[in-house]
């Protein structure tokens, strides 16, 4: 079956709403054999009368009367169909999907949708938690268009991953504790810990660090929400190894902060797909970049 064509019906509303066939053929920039052959087609597609014309004088009949309130509808959708596509084109507005972990969603992610909100705020974001693997992968398939990752990561075919921030990991211990200075793989072996899920590359580099230091410590808990981990940190169940970015709010004080020895430094990069960048997209990597030495 035919589908109805849009250029049908906006010459079956311009006709209509002029009540005249050589008016809306000016309108239309068409000649008046083809305004009358739309008609006909639409008529003919319908099975019934769609406009009368008595003594000079176009009134739409009743099946007119319907399918007019409906084409307007439909052009009215499509043309802000076009409208939105337009101002993704030109970086005014769309939809960029983006994967990252909680560690990045917790602190450094808000900061960036606070600052695209402003400069953009047609532009919508939309999250996935997601571990570095899968957001690779879904980048790679064409279901992400961002991705915030822990580094190091393989090169992949199509994927662009540039180095993002460094961030050190700190420990985090209760207040009521006596800790040194610096925090030794040795020294914090010997206390109860809460560390990363064992599937994150954050768990992999404390699981390095201490085993750089002949160490193979076995925690109390695993979780991958950061703000959990400090949570139990607070109420005294063990310490923890995070990272700590520069613009993150003070700890609970029930919370102390100590540097490592040696230290430990939490990677991240951005990574987005090879070749033509949409405009939303490249505005959303720019306002990241700039968070690069915050």
């Amino acid at each position: 079956m035919r589908e109805i064509s849009l250029d049908r019906l906006r010459t079956l509303v311009t006709i209509a709403d002029l009540r005249s066939f050589a008016a809306a053929a000016r309108v239309l920039h068409l000649a008046a054999p083809t305004v009358s052959l739309h008609i006909q087609e639409l008529e003919e597609r319908i099975g019934a009368p769609l406009l009368s014309r008595k003594r000079g004088h176009v009134q739409p009949t009743t099946i007119g009367e319907s399918l007019l309130e409906k084409a307007r509808h439909l052009l009215a959708d499509a043309g802000q169909a076009l409208d939105d596509v337009r101002r993704q084109v030109q970086g005014l507005g769309g939809r960029v999907r983006l994967g990252a972990s909680t560690g990045a969603i917790a602190h450094l992610l808000p900061q960036a949708l606070e600052v695209l909100a402003q400069q953009h705020p047609a532009i919508d974001v939309q999250v996935s938690v997601l571990t570095s693997q899968n957001t690779l992968t879904r980048l790679a398939e064409g279901s992400l268009d961002v991705g915030l990752v822990a580094l190091p990561q393989p090169t992949m075919a199509g994927l662009v991953i540039k180095p993002w921030r460094r961030d050190p990991v700190m420990a985090f211990m209760p207040a009521h504790w006596e800790c040194p200075a610096r925090v030794t793989p040795r020294w914090l072996t010997s206390k109860p810990l809460i560390l990363n899920d064992s599937t994150t590359r954050l768990s992999q580099l404390t699981a390095e660090w201490f085993a750089a230091g002949g160490h193979h410590p076995v925690p109390r808990i695993q979780l991958n929400y950061n703000d959990a981990i400090k949570s139990l940190v607070s109420a005294g169940y063990g310490a923890a190894l995070l990272p700590h970015e520069a613009t993150t709010p003070s700890p609970d004080p029930r919370i102390v902060m100590r540097a490592l020895r040696p230290a430990l430094w939490r990677r991240l990069g951005v990574a987005h797909r090879a070749g033509c960048v949409e405009s939303s997209t490249q505005h959303v990597l720019d306002v990241l970049w700039d968070l690069r030495l915050i």
